[in-house]
């Protein structure tokens, strides 16, 4: 893995307590379960020991943080480097003194949203509809049902290349829709949000509603990364793509959702990385050529291309 020699070890760093794994394949790591090998994969016992990881590995090794894996498509090639995996890592979720919610980054949205309703709080709601953990949802703003993320973050806690932990405020990033700049070499490992005064049993009851209709009009019991195209502006990219008639489009195993075409399932489990990403350009060409309206990935694609 490239660990420092103990000579160069400092006394301030700590024995690491996580599990490390070698060639692990990401395609179990990934909601759309495609994915080659990660030549290393490290699952920390919490926030410490992922600073002392970070301390450890050599400055110019590549890393690529993985919660729940939507949102993520990761090529047949898999990943030449360090995945740091968060979700059932990075779990601490805990009401704060102050009425604040402070939630580490490999906690799902949906666990936030509950938690956020049961603790007599309002506005998280529309969390569950969202399929990853709370460091993506940072990562990019997610949202959905009118609801963005950082509409209710007071700050956060990121590390650093080399395991320092620092506190950072919304105001010191550019946030807008699926859209989060500011982050140099540092990544998001806790939040702590704000949410209005509820009433658990009506917050309750809307995230049932909210979980019902994301069921009935999205392909929740198929292999998928979540929505693939952010929405343009005074456009759904749903309706987009199903006006050009590509509803149903396959490429291999990768299928445009019948239910939401802006959903690319793994078909019977049978696609591979490079079928869904052959699929997702199509799509990008066609609406291109019959709408003159380019569409924006939201998914991420990570990896070199198969030689």
């Amino acid at each position: 893995m490239g660990y420092e020699s103990d000579a160069k070890t400092t006394s301030s760093r700590m024995t690491m307590q996580g599990q490390l794994l070698h060639n692990e394949q990401l395609a179990d790591y990934t909601t759309w379960r495609v994915g080659g090998l990660a030549k290393t994969m490290y699952k920390p016992a919490g926030v410490a020991d992922l600073s002392s990881l970070l301390q450890r590995l050599p400055v110019d090794e590549p890393l690529l943080w993985l919660g729940l894996g939507s949102n993520s498509l990761i090529r047949d090639s898999g990943f030449a480097g360090t995945v740091i995996l968060t979700q059932g890592c990075l779990n601490e979720l805990s009401l704060m003194d102050n009425g604040l919610i402070r939630v580490e980054a490999g906690v799902s949205c949906a666990k936030m949203a509950r938690f956020s309703a049961r603790s007599g709080f309002t506005g998280g709601e529309f969390w569950a509809g969202i399929p990853g953990t709370m460091g993506g949802a940072l990562r990019m703003n997610a949202g959905c049902f009118q609801g963005e993320t950082w509409q209710s973050v007071v700050e956060v806690e990121t590390m650093t290349r080399t395991g320092e932990i620092r506190r950072r405020y919304p105001d010191e990033f550019d946030i807008a829709y699926r859209h989060v700049l500011g982050l140099q070499d540092e990544w998001f490992v806790s939040a702590t949000c704000r949410l209005a005064t509820g009433d658990k049993e009506t917050s309750m009851q809307l995230i049932k509603e909210l979980l019902a209709h994301r069921a009935a009009t999205q392909p929740t019991s198929e292999y998928n990364c979540g929505s693939v195209f952010r929405n343009p502006p005074n456009h759904y990219a749903a309706r987009l793509i199903e006006s050009c008639g590509l509803k149903g489009t396959q490429l291999g195993g990768a299928m445009v959702s019948e239910k939401h075409a802006n959903f690319i399932i793994n078909h019977q489990g049978r696609a591979c990385a490079s079928d869904i990403e052959a699929l997702i350009d199509l799509v990008q060409k066609t609406v291109l050529e019959k709408t003159s309206v380019e569409l924006v990935r939201e998914v991420h694609i990570i990896g070199d291309h198969c030689a």
